[in-house]
């Protein structure tokens, strides 16, 4: 059944749909030949042309554009007391774009709510919508929340990852011997992979990342997912809908009566999903999932958490991914420096190591919408639970104890991945600590 509509306004909407593109396309002939940087400088600008001259519902289908321009996650429609304030989230930090007066705040609101086929005359709840990539003339997805606050609706709309672009495990971030632990861990008949980390710390991406990996005509691949992120051609993707209580639990315990060879499960966020999907590695099915934890030694302790029996987990988990982003610095506008004492000490460094080294720091400019940052890399921790780790597992031990034994032989911390990134001049030792501490 279709939701209901304000019939006026999405007459409206729909009378005006020519006056909007020959306005977009108008303002796109203008800025089209310039550099991504100056499209920057001048998205306010832009933004406040199309209010003075059409009004504001042509608002969204510009901010929509510029966001996939600039490589943004995310758009917060924010209602506040002096009007609504449009933030777009680039390399994982809100940036304010500009303010709306409150005269123009329903119409955009409408706009989104329309283009996401969203009930407009429902402002007291929450509400899930979708721009499907079709109307976008996108290949990518726009998710779309709206729900009351004590000023109004807000809406936040998610920017689902581009279908075409894959990247490899080094593209991530990971160096050698990580890579060659992950491939170890994923080319295994049968086991579970796990990535985890905060909210936000790139866990999505290394998963797709090792099922692209996996994706062969020969082997049946199937995802369980909320939402369902990217598209990928040759795997089943199931969409969870918990209004028909079709969670995580239902669709697995389906899925593995369909005779899958690898099931990538979008989280694990319960005792009963942990447990079927450590059974699923332990009866010939490759499982790659996410799991919020904070380190690979914390990854061990929840599933304990869960009571899975310790004798399934070591002979079920193949290897446990910990990660972060951090925001690189930008490689047109930069500058090199030689470390001062307290930055020599925070990167362990001798004062011979001292006198050699140059860092990076970025420039603010329009080219990094003046943050001195541009993109985003990951910085891991990867176990392998094999050989002296599984005996571990096996007897019980604590996952600090683990992990503190695998430090000490040989796995790369977090800490020490993000100090390699600095000493190589991707990031900064104040991006590391503003993540790590």
């Amino acid at each position: 059944m279709s939701n209901p509509h304000n019939g006026n306004e999405a007459a409206g909407a729909s009378a005006s749909d020519s006056v909007i593109g020959q306005e977009l396309r108008s303002v796109h002939r203008k800025t089209e030949s310039l550099p991504p940087e100056a499209r920057q400088r001048v998205l306010q600008e832009e933004l406040y042309s199309l209010i003075s001259v059409v009004g504001a519902a042509p608002l969204v289908e510009l901010l929509l554009e510029r966001a996939f321009e600039l490589g943004a996650t995310d758009i917060h429609f924010d209602p506040q007391r002096d009007g609504l304030h449009i933030r777009m989230r680039l390399d994982g930090v809100l940036h304010n774009i500009l303010r709306l007066d409150q005269q123009y705040v329903q119409p955009v609101i409408s706009r989104v709510k329309l283009l996401a086929n969203m009930d407009i005359t429902d402002r007291r709840t929450a509400q899930d919508g979708r721009i499907s990539s079709q109307v976008l003339r996108h290949r990518r997805d726009v998710r779309v929340g709206s729900g009351p606050t004590i000023h109004g609706e807000r809406v936040v709309m998610r920017l689902m990852p581009d279908d075409s672009q894959y990247v490899n495990l080094a593209q991530l971030g990971m160096n050698r011997t990580q890579i060659e632990q992950v491939d170890r861990g994923i080319r295994c008949p049968y086991g579970v992979i796990l990535s985890v980390g905060p909210v936000g710390s790139g866990k999505s991406t290394t998963t797709y990342t090792c099922l692209s990996a996996l994706n062969d005509p020969q082997r049946s691949l199937v995802t369980i997912e909320d939402p369902v992120e990217r598209r990928i051609d040759g795997v089943n993707q199931v969409q969870i809908d918990t209004r028909y209580e079709f969670g995580f639990v239902e669709a697995l315990r389906g899925i593995l009566r369909q005779d899958p060879d690898v099931i990538m499960i979008g989280e694990i966020r319960d005792a009963e999903t942990a447990h079927i999907a450590i059974r699923a590695g332990l009866t010939g099915t490759r499982v790659l999932s996410t799991l919020h934890a904070g380190d690979t030694g914390s990854t061990i302790d929840m599933f304990r958490e869960f009571q899975v029996p310790r004798m399934f987990l070591a002979d079920a988990i193949k290897c446990v991914i910990a990660q972060r982003l951090l925001r690189k610095v930008c490689t047109k506008d930069r500058e090199y420096f030689a470390p001062d004492v307290a930055t020599s000490e925070f990167l362990k460094l001798s004062p011979e190591q001292a006198r050699e080294v140059r860092l990076a720091r970025g420039i603010p400019s329009d080219a990094n919408f003046h943050t001195g940052y541009f993109g985003r890399t990951g910085i891991f921790e990867v176990m392998s639970v094999d050989g002296e780790v599984r005996d571990m597992l096996l007897g019980g031990k604590p996952g600090r104890t683990i992990s503190d034994f695998c430090h000490t032989n040989g796995m790369i911390s977090l800490e020490e991945s993000a100090r390699e990134k600095v000493l190589d001049g991707v990031t900064s030792v104040e991006e590391v600590i503003r993540m790590m501490i």
